[in-house]
């Protein structure tokens, strides 16, 4: 059996993976933002019918949640157990690599119809970081108030400590990947 601790990254690491906030999971889980915060923060052994809740709330079966991986050295994600979400305004994006507890690295595939905009993500925790490689199509990457535009075959690296988005001028689908390596903030420590 799982850790509380190896729970809560294991959990914090899904819904980061599927873009969800923690109210957006709860809601969907059914169980209340508290708990699902002190779930993830290892702080408090939840039910097996909340385990079962906030799996099907990841839309995972709930011994991939709580089984211990064979060799931790190596972790397989097949092509098949990729989640891909379906967003508002005809986007998609696949998250690609495994979710590893204690790792905030994620290897996301993206495909923008034309003319559409993902919007702004907010700033990471410094420290974060984030490479992008245009596979076909352009794409407009916004970073704070500066633009710039990639076509199939660029790539660009940024600091991801500040606002950036993501968006397709173009009149041909544009897909592209994106290697982040996002940072949490610290939690305060006791005095």
């Amino acid at each position: 059996m799982l850790d509380l601790v190896t729970l809560g990254a294991r959990v914090q690491g899904l819904r980061h993976a599927r873009g969800l906030t923690l109210q957006r999971l709860a809601h969907a889980a059914e169980v209340s933002v508290s708990m699902l915060s002190s779930v993830e923060r290892g702080q408090k052994a939840p039910t097996v019918l909340v385990l079962a809740r906030i799996a099907d709330g990841l839309g995972v079966p709930l011994a991939d949640l709580v089984a211990e991986p064979e060799d931790g050295r190596v972790v397989v994600r097949r092509a098949a157990d990729q989640d891909t979400v379906e967003e508002p305004g005809g986007w998609r994006r696949t998250v690609l690599t495994p979710v590893v507890p204690g790792v905030n690295f994620e290897w996301i595939r993206t495909t923008l119809p034309p003319g559409c905009d993902a919007g702004t993500f907010p700033a990471y925790a410094p420290g974060s970081h984030e490479f992008v490689v245009v596979e076909s199509g352009t794409l407009r990457l916004t970073l704070g108030g500066r633009t710039v535009e990639l076509g199939a075959g660029d790539s660009a690296y940024f600091a991801a400590d500040v606002g950036h988005g993501y968006a397709n001028p173009g009149r041909e689908p544009c897909a592209y990947h994106v290697a982040a390596l996002i940072m949490r903030p610290r939690a305060a420590q006791p005095r």
